[in-house]
Protein backbone atom coordinates (compact mmCIF):
# COMPACT_ATOMS: atom_id res chain seq x y z
CA UNK A 1 0.00 0.00 0.00
CA UNK A 2 3.11 2.35 0.72
CA UNK A 3 6.27 3.21 0.77
CA UNK A 4 8.77 6.20 1.05
CA UNK A 5 11.21 7.54 -0.70
CA UNK A 6 14.41 8.26 1.57
CA UNK A 7 17.59 6.75 2.91
CA UNK A 8 15.55 6.46 6.43
CA UNK A 9 12.01 7.01 5.87
CA UNK A 10 11.16 6.55 2.14
CA UNK A 11 8.23 9.13 1.02
CA UNK A 12 5.67 7.90 -0.14
CA UNK A 13 4.42 10.85 -1.70
CA UNK A 14 6.81 12.24 -4.50
CA UNK A 15 4.27 14.56 -4.70
CA UNK A 16 5.26 17.84 -2.87
CA UNK A 17 3.06 20.53 -1.11
CA UNK A 18 5.00 23.67 -0.97
CA UNK A 19 4.81 26.07 1.50
CA UNK A 20 2.70 29.14 0.31
CA UNK A 21 3.07 31.18 3.90
CA UNK A 22 4.55 34.95 4.08
CA UNK A 23 7.51 33.80 5.32
CA UNK A 24 8.74 32.39 2.14
CA UNK A 25 7.47 35.15 -0.30
CA UNK A 26 9.17 37.56 -2.55
CA UNK A 27 9.22 40.46 -0.18
CA UNK A 28 11.65 38.70 2.15
CA UNK A 29 9.55 40.87 5.40
CA UNK A 30 11.73 40.46 8.61
CA UNK A 31 9.87 38.00 10.93
CA UNK A 32 8.69 39.74 14.44
CA UNK A 33 9.68 37.05 17.01
CA UNK A 34 9.04 34.42 14.81
CA UNK A 35 12.08 31.76 14.35
CA UNK A 36 13.17 29.48 11.60
CA UNK A 37 14.63 26.42 12.14
CA UNK A 38 15.34 24.38 9.17
CA UNK A 39 17.31 20.81 8.30
CA UNK A 40 17.28 16.92 6.70
CA UNK A 41 15.43 14.53 8.60
CA UNK A 42 14.13 10.97 7.60
CA UNK A 43 15.58 11.28 4.55
CA UNK A 44 13.90 14.83 3.32
CA UNK A 45 14.17 18.05 4.19
CA UNK A 46 11.85 19.70 7.16
CA UNK A 47 11.28 23.55 7.98
CA UNK A 48 9.82 24.92 11.38
CA UNK A 49 8.47 28.35 11.70
CA UNK A 50 7.02 29.30 15.15
CA UNK A 51 6.32 32.39 17.50
CA UNK A 52 9.61 32.33 19.82
CA UNK A 53 8.42 35.18 21.81
CA UNK A 54 8.66 33.51 25.19
CA UNK A 55 11.27 30.72 24.99
CA UNK A 56 14.05 29.44 23.25
CA UNK A 57 13.97 26.83 20.96
CA UNK A 58 17.09 25.05 19.82
CA UNK A 59 17.88 22.78 16.73
CA UNK A 60 19.22 20.57 19.34
CA UNK A 61 15.85 19.78 21.00
CA UNK A 62 14.51 19.05 17.72
CA UNK A 63 17.39 16.85 16.71
CA UNK A 64 16.66 15.07 20.06
CA UNK A 65 12.92 13.90 19.30
CA UNK A 66 14.30 12.96 16.07
CA UNK A 67 16.64 10.80 16.62
CA UNK A 68 14.00 9.06 19.46
CA UNK A 69 11.55 8.90 16.22
CA UNK A 70 14.33 6.86 14.65
CA UNK A 71 15.17 4.73 17.35
CA UNK A 72 11.78 3.86 17.34
CA UNK A 73 10.35 3.59 13.95
CA UNK A 74 13.01 4.00 11.33
CA UNK A 75 12.97 0.50 9.17
CA UNK A 76 15.42 2.26 7.62
CA UNK A 77 18.08 2.00 10.76
CA UNK A 78 19.30 -1.86 11.15
CA UNK A 79 19.06 -1.33 15.22
CA UNK A 80 15.95 0.59 15.50
CA UNK A 81 13.18 -0.93 17.79
CA UNK A 82 10.97 -2.08 14.75
CA UNK A 83 14.04 -3.12 12.71
CA UNK A 84 14.64 -5.66 15.56
CA UNK A 85 11.01 -6.68 15.29
CA UNK A 86 11.24 -7.36 11.81
CA UNK A 87 14.39 -9.47 12.24
CA UNK A 88 12.30 -11.47 14.62
CA UNK A 89 13.37 -10.18 17.88
CA UNK A 90 10.69 -11.01 20.52
CA UNK A 91 12.61 -9.23 23.77
CA UNK A 92 12.08 -5.53 22.47
CA UNK A 93 9.88 -3.36 24.64
CA UNK A 94 8.25 -0.45 22.38
CA UNK A 95 8.19 2.57 23.50
CA UNK A 96 5.71 5.03 23.55
CA UNK A 97 6.13 6.43 20.23
CA UNK A 98 5.53 2.97 18.75
CA UNK A 99 2.61 2.20 20.56
CA UNK A 100 1.17 4.95 19.60
CA UNK A 101 1.55 5.23 15.73
CA UNK A 102 0.85 1.25 16.38
CA UNK A 103 -2.60 1.96 17.84
CA UNK A 104 -3.64 4.78 15.32
CA UNK A 105 -2.96 2.52 12.43
CA UNK A 106 -4.67 -0.33 14.10
CA UNK A 107 -7.99 2.46 13.72
CA UNK A 108 -7.49 3.55 10.47
CA UNK A 109 -6.78 0.01 9.41
CA UNK A 110 -10.59 -0.85 10.50
CA UNK A 111 -12.26 2.28 9.29
CA UNK A 112 -10.63 1.60 5.65
CA UNK A 113 -11.62 -1.53 5.52
CA UNK A 114 -7.66 -3.00 5.23
CA UNK A 115 -6.83 -0.02 2.75
CA UNK A 116 -4.07 1.09 5.15
CA UNK A 117 -2.15 -1.76 6.55
CA UNK A 118 1.16 -1.17 7.56
CA UNK A 119 1.72 -4.94 7.43
CA UNK A 120 1.93 -4.76 3.90
CA UNK A 121 5.93 -3.95 4.33
CA UNK A 122 7.24 -7.32 2.92
CA UNK A 123 5.28 -6.62 -0.43
CA UNK A 124 6.40 -3.42 -0.14
CA UNK A 125 10.04 -4.65 -0.41
CA UNK A 126 9.34 -7.65 -3.03
CA UNK A 127 8.62 -5.19 -5.48
CA UNK A 128 11.62 -3.02 -4.51
CA UNK A 129 10.26 0.19 -3.19
CA UNK A 130 11.60 -0.57 0.66
CA UNK A 131 14.92 -0.56 2.51
CA UNK A 132 15.01 -4.24 1.95
CA UNK A 133 16.24 -5.86 -1.51
CA UNK A 134 13.17 -7.05 -3.99
CA UNK A 135 12.71 -10.06 -5.38
CA UNK A 136 12.84 -9.25 -9.19
CA UNK A 137 10.15 -10.48 -11.47
CA UNK A 138 7.13 -10.96 -9.22
CA UNK A 139 4.57 -13.90 -10.66
CA UNK A 140 1.21 -14.42 -9.24
CA UNK A 141 2.61 -17.14 -6.96
CA UNK A 142 5.04 -15.30 -5.16
CA UNK A 143 2.68 -12.45 -4.56
CA UNK A 144 0.19 -14.70 -3.19
CA UNK A 145 2.62 -16.21 -1.15
CA UNK A 146 3.83 -12.96 0.33
CA UNK A 147 0.00 -11.71 1.13
CA UNK A 148 -0.08 -14.63 3.59
CA UNK A 149 1.71 -12.59 5.76
CA UNK A 150 -0.15 -9.66 5.54
CA UNK A 151 -2.98 -8.27 7.79
CA UNK A 152 -2.76 -5.83 10.47
CA UNK A 153 -5.43 -7.93 12.56
CA UNK A 154 -2.61 -10.82 12.62
CA UNK A 155 -0.30 -8.48 15.05
CA UNK A 156 -0.60 -7.54 18.18
CA UNK A 157 1.05 -5.54 21.28
CA UNK A 158 0.87 -7.40 24.68
CA UNK A 159 2.60 -6.04 27.30
CA UNK A 160 5.21 -3.32 25.27
CA UNK A 161 5.75 -6.55 22.85
CA UNK A 162 4.60 -6.93 19.56
CA UNK A 163 2.74 -10.47 19.09
CA UNK A 164 2.78 -11.72 15.30
CA UNK A 165 0.81 -14.56 13.92
CA UNK A 166 3.71 -14.78 11.36
CA UNK A 167 7.00 -14.22 12.22
CA UNK A 168 7.61 -13.55 8.37
CA UNK A 169 5.43 -10.33 8.48
CA UNK A 170 7.26 -7.05 8.15
CA UNK A 171 6.10 -3.69 9.90
CA UNK A 172 5.98 -0.54 7.78
CA UNK A 173 4.73 2.70 9.15
CA UNK A 174 6.37 4.79 6.61
CA UNK A 175 2.69 5.77 5.64
CA UNK A 176 2.16 7.76 8.75
CA UNK A 177 5.47 7.72 10.77
CA UNK A 178 6.87 11.02 9.05
CA UNK A 179 3.31 12.90 10.11
CA UNK A 180 3.97 11.53 13.45
CA UNK A 181 6.70 12.90 13.92
CA UNK A 182 5.33 16.45 12.66
CA UNK A 183 3.01 16.25 15.67
CA UNK A 184 5.72 15.13 17.82
CA UNK A 185 7.38 18.07 17.29
CA UNK A 186 4.44 20.07 17.55
CA UNK A 187 3.07 18.65 20.88
CA UNK A 188 6.85 19.86 22.12
CA UNK A 189 6.03 23.03 20.93
CA UNK A 190 2.87 23.09 22.53
CA UNK A 191 4.40 22.10 25.52
CA UNK A 192 6.62 25.40 25.93
CA UNK A 193 3.85 27.45 25.74
CA UNK A 194 3.97 27.87 21.96
CA UNK A 195 0.89 28.15 19.96
CA UNK A 196 1.68 29.71 16.53
CA UNK A 197 3.92 27.04 14.82
CA UNK A 198 3.98 25.35 11.28
CA UNK A 199 6.13 22.51 10.75
CA UNK A 200 6.59 20.84 7.77
CA UNK A 201 8.48 17.28 7.02
CA UNK A 202 8.68 16.41 3.26
CA UNK A 203 4.99 18.09 3.03
CA UNK A 204 3.65 16.84 5.50
CA UNK A 205 2.59 19.68 7.93
CA UNK A 206 0.88 20.73 10.88
CA UNK A 207 0.05 24.53 11.79
CA UNK A 208 -1.16 26.10 14.71
CA UNK A 209 -2.45 29.32 15.62
CA UNK A 210 -1.11 32.29 12.88
CA UNK A 211 2.36 33.32 10.57
CA UNK A 212 3.64 36.68 11.33
CA UNK A 213 1.62 39.35 9.85
CA UNK A 214 -1.33 37.26 12.01
CA UNK A 215 -3.01 35.41 9.29
CA UNK A 216 -3.92 31.75 8.68
CA UNK A 217 -0.99 29.75 7.32
CA UNK A 218 -1.71 29.69 3.58
CA UNK A 219 -0.34 26.34 1.54
CA UNK A 220 -0.41 25.72 -1.82
CA UNK A 221 -1.05 22.35 -3.40
CA UNK A 222 0.90 21.31 -6.91
CA UNK A 223 -0.43 20.53 -10.09
CA UNK A 224 0.91 16.49 -11.25
CA UNK A 225 2.95 17.63 -13.79
CA UNK A 226 4.43 14.55 -15.63
CA UNK A 227 7.15 16.69 -17.22
CA UNK A 228 8.66 17.01 -13.93
CA UNK A 229 7.90 21.13 -13.78
CA UNK A 230 6.05 22.42 -10.81
CA UNK A 231 3.07 24.85 -10.62
CA UNK A 232 0.41 25.56 -7.96
CA UNK A 233 -2.96 23.68 -8.42
CA UNK A 234 -4.95 25.58 -5.49
CA UNK A 235 -4.11 27.86 -2.23
CA UNK A 236 -5.82 26.37 1.14
CA UNK A 237 -5.58 28.09 4.46
CA UNK A 238 -5.29 25.77 7.75
CA UNK A 239 -6.83 26.77 10.78
CA UNK A 240 -5.15 24.57 13.53
CA UNK A 241 -5.25 21.87 10.82
CA UNK A 242 -3.42 19.36 9.22
CA UNK A 243 -2.86 18.19 5.78
CA UNK A 244 -0.97 15.39 3.95
CA UNK A 245 -0.90 14.86 0.31
CA UNK A 246 -0.29 11.63 -1.67
CA UNK A 247 0.74 10.81 -4.87
CA UNK A 248 1.50 8.10 -7.75
CA UNK A 249 2.42 10.36 -10.83
CA UNK A 250 5.94 10.94 -10.06
CA UNK A 251 7.20 7.57 -8.11
CA UNK A 252 6.71 4.45 -10.59
CA UNK A 253 9.08 1.94 -11.36
CA UNK A 254 9.60 0.06 -14.94
CA UNK A 255 9.13 -3.48 -15.85
CA UNK A 256 12.46 -4.38 -17.58
CA UNK A 257 10.97 -7.45 -19.55
CA UNK A 258 7.55 -5.53 -20.65
CA UNK A 259 8.11 -2.12 -20.29
CA UNK A 260 4.96 -1.33 -18.36
CA UNK A 261 5.13 1.57 -14.88
CA UNK A 262 4.17 0.43 -11.88
CA UNK A 263 3.15 2.99 -9.06
CA UNK A 264 4.59 2.60 -5.38
CA UNK A 265 1.42 2.24 -3.63
CA UNK A 266 0.81 -1.60 -3.20
CA UNK A 267 -2.89 -2.67 -2.85
CA UNK A 268 -3.38 -4.59 0.37
CA UNK A 269 -6.14 -7.01 -1.11
CA UNK A 270 -4.30 -8.34 -4.43
CA UNK A 271 -0.64 -7.63 -3.57
CA UNK A 272 0.15 -5.66 -6.65
CA UNK A 273 1.06 -1.79 -6.78
CA UNK A 274 -2.19 -0.19 -7.12
CA UNK A 275 -3.96 1.03 -10.71
CA UNK A 276 -5.83 3.90 -8.71
CA UNK A 277 -7.36 6.43 -10.91
CA UNK A 278 -6.19 9.16 -8.22
CA UNK A 279 -3.02 11.00 -9.26
CA UNK A 280 -3.09 12.51 -5.76
CA UNK A 281 -5.31 12.92 -2.66
CA UNK A 282 -5.04 16.09 0.22
CA UNK A 283 -6.18 15.41 3.63
CA UNK A 284 -6.83 18.42 5.85
CA UNK A 285 -8.77 17.48 9.15
CA UNK A 286 -8.02 19.08 12.76
CA UNK A 287 -6.57 15.83 13.50
CA UNK A 288 -2.41 14.78 14.20
CA UNK A 289 -0.67 14.71 11.24
CA UNK A 290 -0.19 11.13 11.30
CA UNK A 291 -4.06 10.11 10.85
CA UNK A 292 -4.52 12.62 7.54
CA UNK A 293 -1.07 11.32 6.75
CA UNK A 294 -2.52 7.37 6.72
CA UNK A 295 -6.22 8.79 5.09
CA UNK A 296 -3.92 10.15 2.38
CA UNK A 297 -2.07 6.65 1.57
CA UNK A 298 -5.11 4.91 1.97
CA UNK A 299 -7.25 6.89 -0.41
CA UNK A 300 -4.48 6.48 -3.26
CA UNK A 301 -5.18 2.73 -2.76
CA UNK A 302 -9.14 2.92 -2.64
CA UNK A 303 -9.56 5.22 -5.87
CA UNK A 304 -11.91 8.00 -6.21
CA UNK A 305 -15.31 6.14 -5.94
CA UNK A 306 -14.40 4.92 -2.58
CA UNK A 307 -12.53 7.63 -1.41
CA UNK A 308 -16.06 9.35 -1.43
CA UNK A 309 -17.92 7.29 -0.42
CA UNK A 310 -15.57 7.16 2.89
CA UNK A 311 -15.65 10.95 3.13
CA UNK A 312 -19.45 11.19 2.82
CA UNK A 313 -19.20 9.07 6.28
CA UNK A 314 -16.45 11.61 7.65
CA UNK A 315 -17.50 14.80 8.15
CA UNK A 316 -14.50 15.84 9.79
CA UNK A 317 -12.00 14.98 7.17
CA UNK A 318 -11.60 17.72 4.25
CA UNK A 319 -10.21 16.48 0.87
CA UNK A 320 -8.81 17.96 -2.46
CA UNK A 321 -8.23 14.96 -5.43
CA UNK A 322 -6.92 14.98 -8.56
CA UNK A 323 -7.67 12.42 -10.53
CA UNK A 324 -7.62 11.03 -14.01
CA UNK A 325 -10.83 11.01 -16.30
CA UNK A 326 -10.15 7.75 -18.38
CA UNK A 327 -9.37 10.01 -21.47
CA UNK A 328 -6.17 11.35 -19.84
CA UNK A 329 -7.35 14.65 -19.05
CA UNK A 330 -7.24 15.51 -15.24
CA UNK A 331 -9.96 16.61 -12.88
CA UNK A 332 -10.43 17.79 -9.45
CA UNK A 333 -12.73 17.01 -6.52
CA UNK A 334 -13.11 18.77 -3.29
CA UNK A 335 -15.10 18.47 -0.28
CA UNK A 336 -18.02 21.01 0.24
CA UNK A 337 -16.22 22.20 3.79
CA UNK A 338 -12.86 22.55 1.96
CA UNK A 339 -12.52 26.42 1.07
CA UNK A 340 -10.08 26.97 -1.35
CA UNK A 341 -7.83 30.12 -1.19
CA UNK A 342 -8.18 31.08 -5.15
Amino acid sequence: MYVKESIIFRMKKIFFILLFTMIWSCDKEPLKDYRQIGGVAFGTSFNITFDDAKTNISEVDIDSLIHAMNKSLSTYIPNSDISKINRGDTTVIVDALFQEVFEKSAKIYLETDGAFDPTIGTLVNAWGFGPEDSLGQMEQGTVDSLLVFVGFDQVRLDNGKLIKKHPETYLDFNANAKGFAVDVIGRFLESKEILNYLIEIGGEIRARGVNSKTQPWRIAIEEPNFDGSRSFQTIVALNNESIATSGNYRKFKIDSLSGEKYAHTIDTQTGYPSKSNLLSASVIAKLDCADVDAYATAFMAMGLEKTKQFIEKHDEIKVFLIYNDGENGLKTFRTENLILEN
